[in-house]
Protein backbone atom coordinates (compact mmCIF):
# COMPACT_ATOMS: atom_id res chain seq x y z
CA UNK A 1 0.00 0.00 0.00
CA UNK A 2 1.25 3.37 -1.04
CA UNK A 3 2.55 5.39 1.76
CA UNK A 4 3.09 2.88 4.55
CA UNK A 5 6.42 1.85 5.96
CA UNK A 6 7.28 -1.50 6.77
CA UNK A 7 8.59 -1.90 10.12
CA UNK A 8 11.01 -4.55 10.81
CA UNK A 9 11.61 -5.57 14.69
CA UNK A 10 14.65 -5.69 16.20
CA UNK A 11 16.87 -8.83 16.04
CA UNK A 12 17.38 -11.08 18.55
CA UNK A 13 20.67 -11.81 17.40
CA UNK A 14 23.78 -11.89 20.02
CA UNK A 15 23.36 -11.45 23.37
CA UNK A 16 20.82 -10.04 25.64
CA UNK A 17 20.52 -6.71 26.19
CA UNK A 18 20.97 -6.34 30.40
CA UNK A 19 21.74 -2.48 30.38
CA UNK A 20 25.02 -2.70 31.74
CA UNK A 21 28.65 -2.95 30.37
CA UNK A 22 30.65 -0.48 28.40
CA UNK A 23 30.73 -0.78 24.55
CA UNK A 24 34.43 -1.24 23.32
CA UNK A 25 35.19 -1.08 19.51
CA UNK A 26 38.55 -2.48 18.01
CA UNK A 27 40.42 -3.71 15.15
CA UNK A 28 42.36 -6.95 14.63
CA UNK A 29 44.44 -7.87 11.97
CA UNK A 30 43.42 -10.24 9.72
CA UNK A 31 45.72 -13.42 10.78
CA UNK A 32 44.06 -12.54 14.42
CA UNK A 33 40.66 -12.75 13.56
CA UNK A 34 41.64 -15.89 11.73
CA UNK A 35 42.64 -17.61 14.51
CA UNK A 36 39.96 -16.45 16.02
CA UNK A 37 37.21 -18.03 13.79
CA UNK A 38 39.32 -21.05 13.80
CA UNK A 39 38.84 -21.41 17.60
CA UNK A 40 35.19 -20.51 17.27
CA UNK A 41 34.80 -23.66 14.77
CA UNK A 42 36.07 -25.95 17.27
CA UNK A 43 33.53 -25.30 19.71
CA UNK A 44 30.31 -26.88 20.56
CA UNK A 45 26.76 -25.80 19.72
CA UNK A 46 25.64 -23.45 20.35
CA UNK A 47 28.99 -21.71 18.45
CA UNK A 48 29.61 -18.07 20.38
CA UNK A 49 30.09 -15.28 17.93
CA UNK A 50 33.32 -13.00 17.73
CA UNK A 51 32.10 -10.29 20.14
CA UNK A 52 31.41 -13.09 22.66
CA UNK A 53 34.35 -15.43 22.05
CA UNK A 54 36.87 -12.17 22.35
CA UNK A 55 34.62 -11.53 25.66
CA UNK A 56 35.77 -14.35 26.88
CA UNK A 57 39.68 -14.87 25.48
CA UNK A 58 39.97 -11.67 27.76
CA UNK A 59 38.19 -12.79 30.73
CA UNK A 60 40.25 -16.09 30.59
CA UNK A 61 43.47 -13.89 30.19
CA UNK A 62 42.46 -11.63 33.25
CA UNK A 63 42.33 -14.67 35.24
CA UNK A 64 45.33 -16.55 34.64
CA UNK A 65 46.63 -12.74 35.00
CA UNK A 66 44.94 -13.04 38.30
CA UNK A 67 43.34 -9.72 37.55
CA UNK A 68 39.47 -11.16 38.12
CA UNK A 69 38.31 -14.00 40.38
CA UNK A 70 38.72 -17.90 38.90
CA UNK A 71 35.06 -18.55 38.15
CA UNK A 72 34.58 -21.49 40.47
CA UNK A 73 36.42 -19.20 43.20
CA UNK A 74 33.13 -18.65 45.96
CA UNK A 75 34.59 -16.09 47.83
CA UNK A 76 36.17 -14.30 45.10
CA UNK A 77 39.83 -14.83 45.98
CA UNK A 78 42.36 -16.55 43.62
Amino acid sequence: MAGQEKVLGKSKLGRPAIGKGVQINSSFRPEDVSALDAWIADQPEPQPGRPEAVRLALRDWLIGLGYLPARDDPEMAN
